[in-house]
């Protein structure tokens, strides 16, 4: 397979785990025979400074005219830390979702057996959590109107969504409970807010279409209450996109850090990989990166486009780094490796073999997260 791959590293660590991505994705075409070509485009802080917008036109061209996208981070404490600011990198990412179509975000949680015992949460609590959140992306108070009084002291954001808006991304996460556990739960405050009792109606009348999904309910304060109590009696969760926002890098913790959560985000036409966790100024340039997270998203663009085995043996040559305890010093304060020095293993141990075409679909997360 010949694929255009758009890649914006963004800010902060964002280059290093995506390079680590990259080589990650290199080896994959090597070891299977596929023609991967990269072009890059810039994004965030990094646009700012040199054209004064976080998402150039030529940035949002180049990845409408590729395959797939693969994100890095964006952010920089130069604009986070001055509300003043009219301008932010964050400004860019939300535009390229806007523009892409990239209406669902896809983030699978799930516990590593070899790092259970980095999660904050007791083993008893977390052993067994393998669920999927499906978070809507372009809709809702991110994109609805905004207000400033003219005195600065009144604001408001408009939270609105549409009943085609909620039933293009429900369909989406009904199909992927169907080929899971068939359990989808509905994550809203329709006890308060008229947007989640239109979220509630549109996906129970969905739901008739899916008889063999369990459909249930949360309020998004249960459910953020759940997700630590319980973590793994959840399957699918869909929610709107503030709600999604706020429970997945919720989520993240569970597994012990929040370098290791990939994440697809999917429209009509285009799709999006990228880590969940920001740009981590902090560490920019010192290789104490988790790549893993942006390892594991090149992993589901390989899935997104049927690759199976090849995205198997990515998620097999993470596990392997994982055992041997290649990682960096989040996973193991005491680790002498940094991001290029895992993303190298990974990227070593990726190989088309017999141990990847007989792995057990049922220990391999990502495939059953992905389907679409």
């Amino acid at each position: 397979m010949k694929l255009k791959i758009a890649v914006l590293k963004g800010d902060g660590i964002g280059p290093e785990v995506t390079n680590q991505a990259i080589k990650c994705l290199n080896a994959i075409a090597e070891n299977f025979g596929h023609t991967f070509d990269y072009t890059e485009g810039v994004v965030g802080a990094a646009a700012i400074d040199q054209t004064g917008d976080p998402l150039p036109e030529a940035t949002l061209d180049l990845c409408k005219n590729s395959d797939a996208v693969l994100f890095g981070a964006i952010g920089d404490p130069k604009y986070d830390n001055n509300p003043d600011s009219k301008v932010r990198p964050e400004q860019g990412l939300l535009r390229l979702r806007k523009g892409l179509g990239l209406y669902s975000n896809i983030r699978p949680v799930k516990v590593f057996p070899t790092l259970i015992g980095n999660s904050p949460l007791k083993k008893k609590i977390i052993r067994g959590t393998d669920f999927v959140i499906y978070r809507e992306l372009t809709g809702g108070i991110y994109f609805g109107e905004k207000t400033l009084s003219e005195d600065g002291t009144e604001a408001s954001d408009l939270c609105i969504y549409s009943e085609a808006e909620i039933s293009r991304i429900a369909h989406l996460a009904f199909k992927a409970a169907k080929n899971r556990r068939k359990k989808l739960t509905l994550v809203d405050k329709a006890n308060v807010l008229e947007s989640s009792r239109l979220w509630r109606r549109v996906v129970t009348k969905i739901g008739e279409s899916y008889p063999d999904v369990e459909l249930s309910f949360l309020f998004v304060d249960n459910a953020a209450m759940q997700l630590i109590l319980n973590p793994s009696q959840f399957d699918v969760i869909l929610t709107e996109n503030m709600f999604g926002d706020i429970l997945s890098d919720e989520g993240s913790v569970i597994g012990g850090s929040i370098g290791l959560l990939p994440s697809a985000s999917v429209g009509d036409d285009n799709a999006m990989f990228e880590p969940i966790h920001g740009s981590y100024p902090q560490a920019t340039g010192k290789d104490i990166a988790n790549p893993i997270a942006a390892i594991l998203s090149a992993a589901m663009l390989l899935d997104h486009f049927g690759l199976d085995e090849e995205s198997r043996a990515v998620v097999l040559a993470v596990f392997k780094a994982m055992k041997k305890e290649i990682v960096t010093e989040d996973l193991n304060a005491d680790s002498e490796f940094g991001t290029e020095a895992v993303g190298d293993f990974i990227a070593n141990n990726i190989a088309m073999s017999d141990d990847h075409i007989s792995l057990n679909r049922e220990n391999i997360w990502l495939g059953k997260s992905t389907i679409i």
